[in-house]
């Protein structure tokens, strides 16, 4: 049987194997993507990189298979996930803090202890996304963390607050933007947040000791917070050092698609984070060019001739996107080595229902970089995180479907 006549849709499988269950984030690729890559192209890679790595799926399967791995993102929740996720803990240290922890919360819970001893943290519309009583468990849960000395478990615990701070708010749980429950139902909203804590602790402890138990070859991720649009510093990841690239870029900037920077608001908010509401604006396409670009890929340019035949504004927007995109993916491409691989994820949207063939775009950018296309396959969405439909034009009611397949484009370096 050949390779391609296996399905790469994954319906039935476990995505949340290892330490894979840790955290929901927007647009996840599923780890089974990642594992079948490095098993086709990846047989002698030693060195994996993911220039937008989000929560770290392709880190986590590069070190199941001893190769080590570095991925970057400028969303500080993905790398703390990502992070978390590729590092060893000792479990006994580990249960040490847990049973600490649930101890500490039963102090609070059972009046041993008083509230009025936690201050509550002040940051822009806490109150409209919390209620009294969460931002009093959270400020508890918080205040334990803070003292947590190993780094890598105060880490361990930031990653379940994350989630823990997502299901304690007053936010819609199906959405990845925020909005609001119903007013009606606020008054009944009463999450216990303590109980959503120890769940996550206890559940990524979990698939922690089955990463651990599959890791291999002491194998390593580094987690980092460049932006390949800009440059990647060599002092970091060399040119010509990386054998493999496996990663699901962003499909257009955050604001009209995936919204990474409204999804970890709040989580940045609780914990600390200064450039919290920033992230959609640092993110690909986030900046506006105000000038036409003529791009080495003629379906771009009739692309983009085509929104700009509707809406000017809009194919600003969209080429702005580009932009960056061309300048990572120039980027990416210096640091692979000769008859190494790149692998991108990509997704095909639709901008004022004219189709962006983001597959296509995505091998012309690595051919005017010195590359060979390999092939591109096709798949079905049916695990991915995403909306049906979005309101890109962000008008009520006025709602577009979003992408059904995805496409896994896959190039050779000369």
């Amino acid at each position: 049987m050949k390779y391609n006549d296996f399905s790469w849709d994954f319906k039935k499988a476990d995505t949340k194997q290892l330490t894979h269950c840790f955290h929901a984030y927007p647009a996840m690729m599923i780890p089974q993507i990642a594992r079948r890559l490095l098993l086709k192209y990846g047989t002698y890679a030693k060195t994996l990189f993911d220039p937008y790595c989000g929560s770290g799926t392709s880190l986590v399967e590069a070190n199941v298979k001893g190769i080590n791995a570095a991925g970057t993102d400028l969303n500080p929740l993905a790398r703390l996930i990502a992070e978390t996720k590729t590092t060893p803990i000792d479990i006994q240290t580990l249960n040490l803090y847990l049973k600490d922890f649930n101890n500490y919360t039963f102090n609070f819970q059972f009046g041993i202890q008083n509230y009025d001893s936690i201050v509550l943290p002040k940051f822009t519309n806490i109150d409209y996304w919390f209620n009294n009583s969460a931002k009093k468990k959270l400020s508890i849960i918080k205040n334990y963390i803070d003292h947590v000395e190993p780094r890598e478990i105060r880490k361990y615990f930031l990653t379940a607050f994350s989630e823990t701070v997502r299901e304690s708010s007053l936010t819609k749980k199906g959405e990845f933007k925020l909005v609001r429950i119903p007013k009606e139902k606020i008054k009944q909203y009463n999450p216990d947040s303590f109980r959503i804590m120890l769940s996550k602790l206890l559940r990524n402890k979990a698939g922690l000791i089955d990463f651990m138990k599959v890791k291999q070859n002491n194998s390593i991720s580094k987690i980092y917070d460049f932006n390949t649009v800009n440059n990647i510093p060599t002092d970091i990841i060399p040119d010509n050092s990386i054998d493999i690239v496996i990663t699901s870029p962003p499909y257009g900037d955050s604001r009209t698609t995936v919204a990474y920077g409204q999804y970890s608001r709040l989580a940045n908010q609780w914990m600390g984070i200064n450039d919290a509401s920033s992230v959609d604006k640092n993110l690909m396409g986030g900046t506006l060019y105000t000038s036409n670009i003529a791009f080495n890929s003629s379906i771009l340019q009739e692309t983009l001739e085509k929104i700009d035949n509707i809406d000017t504004k809009r194919r600003l927007e969209v080429e702005s996107f580009f932009i960056d995109y061309n300048n990572s993916i120039k980027n990416v491409s210096k640091t692979i080595k000769k008859n190494g691989f790149a692998c991108y994820v990509v997704g095909n949207r639709t901008v004022k229902n004219i189709n962006i063939p983001m597959d296509l775009i995505t091998k012309d950018f690595f051919e005017n970089n010195g590359f060979k296309h390999i092939e591109t396959v096709v798949r079905n969405i049916p695990n991915k995180r995403m909306p049906s439909k979005n309101s890109p034009t962000n008008i009520p009611g006025k709602k577009s479907s979003t992408m059904k397949n995805e496409y896994i484009v896959i190039c050779e370096k000369n």
